[in-house]
């Protein structure tokens, strides 16, 4: 399915809030069309852009961060930067959008 890396409630520290790097984190469901539909479009955005480390975590199964930081719409990605929220963007775009939103992040 998805080359992105599942992060889980137990592993968002290590893998967002401690990353060395500037993290998109996609939070979607399975069952959510626009979310599928965004993951494509996210890999290719991670292809491209190296400095920033882009992955995924499952509302449905780690609810816990989910509403850490009030997701109540999917697909959402948060940008972090240096363990901070710092962008946040919702709905399903194309990669241009995503990368104008999120360029900040990308250098």
């Amino acid at each position: 399915m998805s080359e992105l890396k599942a992060v889980t409630d137990s592993s968002f520290e290590d893998d967002v809030l401690k990353a060395e790097k500037p993290v998109l984190v996609d939070f979607w469901a399975e069952w959510c069309g626009p979310c599928r539909a965004l993951g494509p479009e996210l890999e290719k955005l991670a292809a491209e852009h190296e400095q920033i480390e882009v992955v995924k975590l499952n509302v449905d199964e780690n609810p816990a961060t989910a509403a850490k930081y009030g997701i109540t719409s999917i697909p959402a990605v948060f940008g972090f930067k240096g363990g901070e929220h710092v962008k946040s963007s919702i709905g399903a775009k194309p990669k241009p959008a995503l990368e104008e939103e999120f360029a900040d992040l990308l250098g």
